[in-house]
């Protein structure tokens, strides 16, 4: 939640929270009327202008010239004026000449320009003075202005008292319909619900305005008492009644004082009401001024009394929007930086700087605002409402956009988990693609809203643009750009799911799939985005307009070159084709390949990843495989040879042998590892003091080590029970300068040879 500021104002205390930044933001409403004020040219200086020059005495020019010898003075005269101008622009261009160049047209710039300012300026005052003095005097008359005023104050008390009583009405429709919109997000319902709660209320607002115009129309078409005057004044207040409302009803859409849980922004109700309050007196003073009071005062009383009527309400106007503006200019910084630190960086960078300067920009704003209607308050001020409640409405559904999707980034879909586990990659591909995807989608608001707002201010004309070729090929491409990686990111995830699906699968039967298959849908999975990329990249390219011909072209000759160059990276990749073709190993099986026994724990393209019985991991290229022994399949076979003494029985021997592989099969953790019967082969090798004795047992497959282990262990118990001894080793001992005995030793103990 946003932090709450107090910003003083004589004889209370408001806060002010996260939208003092908006409420700063409605009292600027651009700095580009500025220019806009330069090139504008209002219909009064206009009229009197071609005024100006329908006042050029054209009869008595036609007389000049009719008359031979004033004709002829007049071409003298104009002959030395001529020669006067050839003269001072000669001694200009010598001064000129004798100045330093830089300096000289610095001064003639500053110069020039200062003078164009104070003529275009003269020329407005004069135009303004002009059409004041050429208004139709009138003479005031007392009985008719209050006879007019009492039906006109008539009419807007009925107009306000009918306002308040529908509003009234319809306040409960605004509680349920906000209530419906807060317990859908209390409860986790449709996210849908609280915008459409938000809009529904503004429209209701719309609604309410629409039938309290059609019932002030009525009531004005009934106590007119056939004037035209009385019409015409109660004409001007129902329209100059429907902008200011329509504007106070964006207001409540931003603000919604009287109803937080319509709010779409998380700011205190104090501060709704202090910036909604004071933004609606300022719109009421500005539109009922200018749009009611100077054009009344104007036909009933005078020209001049209505411009200093306007005159004063316009200092009034700009004198309290400056001091508001003052008075809560560190507040609104301050809250513009929090914002900042909540965005990406770009926008951050974008809000810090409009912190600093959003003041001089709204400053700005009431100053144009103030001498435009000085020179022409009837179309500036049209205008400027006119652009005011486009920025309005740009600016809050920009906001509202922006900030749905500043909180759909920060949510994180959860899937169930029955099909989180088939698919076990999906919701985390989803909580990645999302949140880009939305702040791809919140960049692209931001551009329409700053293209929208420039053409609010007839800065930028954004209908002709987006229908003119430059502007139909940037939107179509951006368009089709977005369908693609839409395209691409759907296909991917779809498709990576499947294989994922398939790695994952438990069969009916209990089997999962082979080894072979997990390894070869990896790798194909690896190769499908190495594609999707490719070709995405490719495509993109050629939305943008770049020919990618050439890069297929040289992406060819790039690969011929490398595969020359690095024929071992080629080698690499073919024979683990083929090696995967063949089926000569997979994930997770002991193999030994270049002299290296381990597991495989990773295959690429280019090589595996083996992992030793000492836990060392070795990288082994495809290439430097030649023969390959895999441990893995079908089964195993471990032959156990056991060499015991010659004096020894051979049948006796074999018997205990059998006893020991009897014990084995009954053994329940060995049993379940052994195929077939054990093969009893006999002697294997006969010595000078030993005998070999083998016996030949077939088990699953990497179980034959753990056979080993229990098959060692129970011959070597039943030898020791039946007394049958290892073979004796015989050993030479020497002692220096003399003959070494012969010794014999026999289970631990040493003896002299006989």
């Amino acid at each position: 939640m946003s932090s709450t500021i107090c910003c003083r104002v004589p004889g209370r205390t408001h806060p002010s929270g996260l939208f003092p930044f908006i409420a700063g933001f409605l009292l600027l409403l651009i700095s580009f009327i500025s220019p806009v004020a330069v090139a504008q040219t209002t219909p009064a200086a206009d009229a009197a202008q071609q005024n100006e020059q329908q006042d050029i005495p054209y009869a008595a020019l036609a007389g000049i010239l009719k008359d031979e010898k004033a004709r002829d003075a007049l071409i003298d005269q104009l002959q030395r004026a001529a020669e006067t101008q050839a003269k001072s622009q000669a001694t200009e261009a010598k001064q000129q000449a004798a100045a330093p160049s830089g300096a000289t047209r610095l001064s003639d710039s500053v110069s020039q320009f200062a003078q164009q300012a104070f003529q275009a300026l003269n020329q407005r005052l004069h135009a303004v003075q002009k059409v004041v003095d050429s208004a139709p005097q009138r003479s005031f008359n007392p009985s008719a202005f209050f006879h007019a005023l009492g039906y006109f104050l008539l009419m807007v008390v009925v107009t306000f008292a009918i306002f308040h009583l529908i509003r009234r009405m319809v306040g409960p429709l605004y509680t349920r319909i906000g209530s419906w919109g807060r317990n859908a997000k209390q409860n986790g319902g449709p996210w849908y619900k609280l915008p459409a709660a938000i809009i529904g209320a503004f429209i209701i607002d719309l609604l309410v305005l629409m039938l309290v115009l059609a019932g002030g129309k009525l009531f004005s078409q009934q106590v007119n008492n056939g004037s035209t005057v009385i019409a015409h004044q109660q004409t001007l207040f129902l329209g100059a009644f429907a902008v200011i409302e329509f504007f106070k009803a964006v207001l409540r859409l931003i603000f919604a004082p009287g109803f937080a849980y319509l709010r779409p922004f998380p700011f205190s109700d104090a501060t709704a009401r202090y910036w909604n309050q004071r933004l609606a007196w300022l719109s009421g003073l500005i539109g009922y001024g200018l749009m009611v009071m100077v054009p009344v005062v104007a036909t009933q009383i005078s020209y001049p009394a209505a411009a200093a009527v306007n005159l004063i309400v316009m200092l009034a106007l700009t004198l309290y929007a400056l001091v508001l503006i003052m008075r809560n200019r560190k507040p609104i910084h301050h809250q513009i930086d929090l914002l900042a630190e909540r965005s990406m960086a770009f926008f951050s960078v974008m809000l810090r700087g409009f912190g600093h300067i959003w003041h001089l920009l709204a400053i700005a704003y009431f100053l144009v605002l103030f001498f435009l209607t000085q020179f022409d308050f009837g179309n500036s001020l049209r205008f400027m409402m006119s652009a005011t409640v486009k920025s309005l409405l740009v600016i809050g559904f920009g906001a509202l956009l922006s900030g749905m999707m500043t909180r759909w980034i920060a949510r994180r879909i959860t899937l169930p988990e029955r099909m989180n586990l088939r698919y076990p990659m999906l919701e985390r591909r989803i909580n990645s693609y999302i949140p880009n995807g939305l702040k791809i989608l919140r960049v692209m608001v931001v551009l329409a809203v700053s293209l929208s707002l420039l053409d609010a201010w007839h800065l930028f004309n954004l209908q002709q643009w987006a229908s003119g070729d430059t502007g139909g090929k940037i939107i179509g491409g951006l368009l089709h750009i977005l369908f693609i990686l839409l395209v691409a990111t759907f296909s991917w995830t779809i498709m990576a799911s499947i294989i994922e699906h398939r790695l994952v699968l438990e069969m009916s039967n209990g089997a999962r799939p082979s080894a072979r298959e997990r390894t070869l849908l990896t790798l194909f999975r690896n190769v499908l985005a190495i594609v999707i990329s490719t070709i995405t990249i490719m495509i993109v390219l050629s939305q943008v307009g770049i020919n990618i011909a050439p890069l297929l072209a040289g992406a060819g000759a790039l690969g011929l070159a490398i595969s020359f160059g690095a024929q071992t990276l080629v080698k690499d990749v073919i024979t683990g084709v083929f090696i995967q073709f063949e089926n000569g190993m997979n994930t997770s099986e002991y193999v030994t390949v270049g002299g290296i026994t381990g597991t495989v724990e990773r295959m690429t393209i280019r090589s595996i990843g083996l992992r030793d019985d000492y836990g060392v991991y070795h990288i082994v290229p495809y290439s430097s495989i030649t023969t390959l022994a895999n441990y893995a399949r079908e089964f195993g076979v471990y032959r156990a040879n056991y060499t015991v003494s010659r004096d020894e029985d051979i049948d006796h021997v074999n018997q205990v042998l059998q006893q020991a592989v009897e014990d084995l099969k009954q053994d329940e953790q060995v049993k379940f590892f052994l195929i077939g019967e054990p093969v009893f082969n006999g002697v294997v090798a006969l010595g000078d003091r030993s005998f070999t004795t083998r016996v030949t047992v077939r088990t699953l497959a990497l179980k034959q080590w753990v056979v080993q282990y229990a098959l060692d262990r129970l011959v070597k118990i039943h030898f020791d029970r039946a007394g049958i001894s290892m073979p004796q080793q015989a050993l030479q001992l020497s002692r220096a300068g003399q003959h070494p005995p012969l010794m014999q030793q026999n289970e631990g103990e040493m003896h002299p040879a006989p």
